[in-house]
Order: structure tokens, then C-alpha cells, then sequence
């Protein structure tokens, strides 16, 4: 078996799916740019939040606390998961998540890039096209575009794409370059390895990079930095960490798509993940393939998903706890046995990504269940209405298991065995909540500048309450803003009074510190808005 990685779908950028046409532009690796200083915080010298949701996922804006604590919040898996099975000929036994799922608010649908098997069909594995309404129940339009003999309708649009990471850029003026991809080309190097494509339609693709876009190893995600202007990717760098050779990931960013910085390490196991790897390891005891090998236990990343929160990107590293080497050898040396799981990271900067709480945000399902082995996750997650999605991928078998690999001769694959992809969501941006129990606990922010002319706290106080007092920035109460009137509500979206009034424009340009009081109460977030 030629593939190294375990419900990875693997990528060569078929020529028969590419409508290359005139050759595209070479894709140089840009100079190092000069050191420039850092940025201000803002014109008064305190923390600059603008208008924008600060959350919790991090301390970083926390000067001070009492009596609080932080937790984190795990998601909501859909009643109905799996939503998705592979039920088609030409997707093989198993589809995964790896690839995108958006909502286009033009067309008012769902639209699903996954992956599918090898088969006779796509022998390098295929990326293939789904719609839903509601985001829910999927179907499959034959809209393939790949050309396949023998086959003349199917919903693949490009054969042996591995992570099919789209964005549909509303702002292109091009039509043709409407829908952009970054994706993994599976064939050998020169020619494989990550590649940027464009389409007209999310089906036609073309591809527009000649070499390779960055360095990489197999796995990479992608998105658009909507507030710096960036593509933004995060490649899979194996990297030797405590002498072994391990998977851990970088950031790269570009432009244009085509000209990208060399890749940075910001995703490597420490010694705290390392020890959690034997407690991760006893909830699929039952379900592994090989014995525990002390001496090889170890815990690796296996890929990334984002999410843009308004001041941060929220990132959703997949965690492979390794018990032991793979017995398939000849499947190659990056085989091993072991679960993975779903935790929670951020990043204000792209630069320092931090992990407070090393649990996961979608647990393992039990024992037996379609997601109780290894869990995957589509690119990235995306606001819809009040709520964050995330697609995932699940397999009810670890990463050693025979059905995963060629010498595997059974008939249990799709029976027994199978993959699916479900749906895990959370309220707006609750991820993490500052939390205050019985005896009241108080928060105090450092010196925020800001540009709104309220306050509005995503908070549930339904069982306690919560008041807010402003400071100036050496700690002293700003007159007029003493405790502010107490908030009960259950509510993403509550605007802080005092004495009725909501108006702080009277501060504006000033830096302003938040002290929260608050009892049995849970704060996720706060921002000063404009409207």
C-alpha cells in the first residue's frame, strides 16, 4: 500500500479532471521580507479590541481573577450523525470529512467537498460533491466533472485530490477564478504536493501553480484571512521531536495563492501531550490492533481545522495518541496504531497558537459507534445563523487496524467497519467560559482600547447574575460607570446598562480596563460594539 497515513485521501491532481489550457505562471518562493517594528497596541497604548468579540479560549486579555474559572465546552454532536455514508459505487468503503463544507449565502445551500476511496474508478482516491438545504440531509448531484470510463455520471469533480481545501472569493472579478482551492497532489515529487486551483463553479477545476506551493508532508488546510488578507495554510511538517520523527504543522501565508513564505513550526507535541497519551489510549483499549509499546508511546498532530472568530482564529488539532508501530510494515514507516481525538487552540497573531485545555471538543463516541476510533474533521469551521459547524469524519476502527490497509482481505469493510461524517456545533462562540460558582468571583481586563459605544456580553447569568464595572487604566472606577445594572439573562447577545444608559462614547479614545462580577453565572465573550 503506497499511502502513509490513515483516512488520509490521497491526491494526484489527475490530468483527465484538469483543464489546464495555456501553461500557468511559475510560482517562485518569495524573498524574506525586512524586519519591520512591531505594531503599536493602539493610539493610547492599551490593548486594542476594536468592535470585535473577545473570547476566552485564551487569558491573554486577563489582568486578574478571583474565585473564577475557565472551562472548556465540547460540542454538540447532531442527533442524526451520521449524516453522511458512503452509499456509491465510486466512493469505495469509506468517504472522509477531509476537504470543505460551506454555506454559500448567494445560492442559499450547503455545498460538501469530501473524500472518497480507491476504486476501480479513482485509484488514487477522488474528491467528490454534495449539496443539503439545511445542512443536514445531503445528496449527491451527478455533477462529476471528472471523465471516467465506464462511468459516465457520478458527483466526483477531481480525482486523487487530497484535502480539498475551497473558498468561494465573492470578491474575485475574475469568474473563472471564482471558486480557489489549495490541495494535495498525491503523485511523486516533483509533480505532487500542494498546488492552488481555480474554478468558475466549485466544479471545474483548473490548476494554476507548476511547482510545488510550499513544503509540505501529505496533509495541508487552507483559508482566506478575512481580516489581514491572506491565504493562510498550515502544512504537515515531520519533524524530529524528543528523537522521533513526528507529525506537527506549520503556518505559511500568501498574497496571491501562489507565492507563499516558507513554512514556520507552531504545532509540536510537548512533554504535557506526550503524558496524556496513555489516559487517551484506555478509551479505545477494546478497539486496538496491537499491544502498548511503552517505548513508542507518543502523541503526534494529524492535521488542523480553523475557525475565524472575530479577534482570533479558533484551530481544531487533531491528536494522535500512538500506542505502538502499525504491523503492516510495507505500508510505510509513518504507520502506527492508536486513536485520534478533536481539542481546541488559538491564535491572535498566526504566529504564538496556544492549548489551556489538552480534552476533547468532540469526544470519541463509545466503544462500537460510527466515531469511536479516529476522528478527522473538514477544513475549517464556519458561522451559520447563531451557531459554529464543524464537520467531521469518523471510523470505529484505530489507525492500526487491517481493514485500513491493502493486505487487508476480509469482508468486513463498509459492514463492520465503516467511515461517515457527521455534524458537531456550538452557540456562537462559546467555546470557553470565565465561570463563577456559589461565592462571586471577579475578572478584571488589562487596559482595553476599543471603537464601539456599547458593551454586549455573551453570557449565561439565568441562574445568578452579572455586573460590570469600567476602569481607567491604573485600575481607578471611571465616574458614571461604577456596577453597572445586573444582567440575568441567558444571552449571546446582552448590552450592558448603567442606570439604563448603554452609551459609552463618552470613553472613546480613552483606555478603558472591564472588571466582570459575576455568580453562578458563565461569560464566554465581550466586545464594545458600534451598533
Amino acid at each position: 500500500m503506497n499511502r502513509r497515513e490513515f483516512l488520509t485521501a490521497g491526491a494526484a491532481l489527475s490530468g483527465a479532471g484538469l483543464a489546464l489550457g495555456a501553461a500557468p505562471a511559475a510560482n517562485p518562493r518569495p524573498a524574506a521580507p525586512p524586519p519591520v517594528p512591531p505594531k503599536p497596541l493602539s493610539p493610547t497604548g492599551a490593548f486594542d479590541v476594536g468592535d470585535r468579540a473577545q473570547l476566552f479560549i485564551d487569558q491573554f486579555l486577563v489582568s486578574s481573577s478571583h474565585a473564577v474559572s475557565f472551562t472548556q465546552h465540547a460540542g454538540r454532536k447532531h442527533p442524526a450523525n451520521p449524516l453522511m455514508k458512503a452509499d456509491r459505487p465510486w466512493e469505495g468503503w469509506r468517504i472522509s470529512s477531509y476537504g470543505t463544507v460551506l454555506y454559500d449565502e448567494e445560492e442559499k445551500i450547503f455545498k460538501m467537498w469530501y473524500e472518497g476511496d480507491r476504486t476501480q474508478w479513482f485509484p488514487d482516491f477522488v474528491t467528490l460533491y454534495a449539496t443539503s438545504q439545511d445542512g443536514v440531509h445531503w445528496e449527491k448531484p451527478l455533477v462529476g466533472t471528472e471523465k471516467c470510463e465506464g462511468l459516465p455520471a457520478h458527483n466526483a469533480v477531481l480525482a486523487a485530490c487530497m484535502e480539498a481545501n475551497v473558498i468561494k472569493d465573492t470578491d474575485e472579478p475574475d469568474p473563472a477564478r471564482r471558486y480557489k482551492m489549495v490541495a494535495w497532489d498525491h503523485r511523486k515529487k516533483p509533480t505532487g504536493g500542494p498546488h492552488a486551483l481555480v474554478s468558475p463553479d466549485g466544479l471545474n477545476w483548473t490548476r494554476i501553480s507548476t511547482a510545488n506551493l510550499f513544503r509540505s508532508s501529505d496533509v495541508v488546510t487552507a483559508f482566506y484571512d478575512r481580516e489581514r488578507k491572506l491565504f493562510v495554510a498550515l502544512p504537515k511538517l515531520s519533524t524530529p521531536v524528543r528523537g522521533v520523527v513526528r507529525r506537527c504543522f506549520g503556518v505559511t501565508t500568501s498574497p496571491d495563492l501562489l507565492n507563499w513564505t516558507e513554512p514556520r513550526l507552531t504545532f509540536q507535541p510537548d512533554r504535557r501531550d506526550d503524558a496524556g497519551t496513555l489516559g487517551r489510549i484506555e478509551a479505545v483499549r477494546p478497539i486496538l490492533d496491537v499491544p502498548d509499546n511503552p517505548a513508542l508511546m507518543r502523541t503526534e498532530f494529524y492535521g488542523i481545522a480553523t475557525y475565524q472568530a472575530e479577534s482570533c482564529v479558533v484551530a481544531f488539532p487533531w491528536v494522535f495518541s500512538v500506542n505502538n508501530n502499525s504491523r503492516f510494515p510495507t505500508a510505510g514507516p509513518f504507520n502506527h496504531d492508536g486513536c485520534c481525538e478533536v481539542q481546541l487552540g488559538v491564535s491572535r497573531d498566526l504566529e504564538t497558537w496556544e492549548r489551556p485545555f489538552r480534552t476533547s471538543v468532540i469526544p470519541l463516541g463509545a466503544v462500537g459507534e460510527w466515531d469511536s476510533g479516529f476522528l478527522v474533521t473538514a477544513s475549517r469551521a464556519f458561522r451559520h445563523a447563531d451557531q459554529v459547524w464543524l464537520y467531521y469524519g469518523g471510523i470505529n476502527a484505530t489507525h492500526g487496524n487491517p481493514v485500513i490497509y491493502d493486505e487487508y482481505q476480509g469482508t468486513e469493510r463498509g459492514t463492520k467497519y465503516t467511515t461517515s461524517i457527521g455534524l458537531v456545533t456550538w452557540p456562537l462562540d462559546r467555546f470557553v467560559s470565565a465561570d463563577a460558582g456559589s461565592e462571586p468571583g471577579t475578572l478584571t481586563t488589562i487596559p482595553l482600547h476599543f471603537t464601539g459605544s456599547r458593551l454586549e456580553l455573551n453570557l449565561d447569568a439565568s441562574r445568578g447574575s452579572l455586573t460590570v464595572e469600567l476602569l481607567d487604566g491604573g485600575g481607578k472606577p471611571l465616574p458614571g460607570f461604577g456596577k453597572s445594572d445586573p444582567l440575568t439573562s441567558d444571552s449571546l447577545r446582552a448590552t450592558v446598562t448603567w442606570n439604563g444608559s448603554s452609551d459609552l462614547r463618552a470613553l472613546a479614545g480613552r483606555p478603558v480596563a472591564v472588571r466582570f462580577e459575576f455568580r453562578n453565572a458563565e461569560l464566554y465573550s465581550f466586545c464594545f460594539r458600534s451598533q
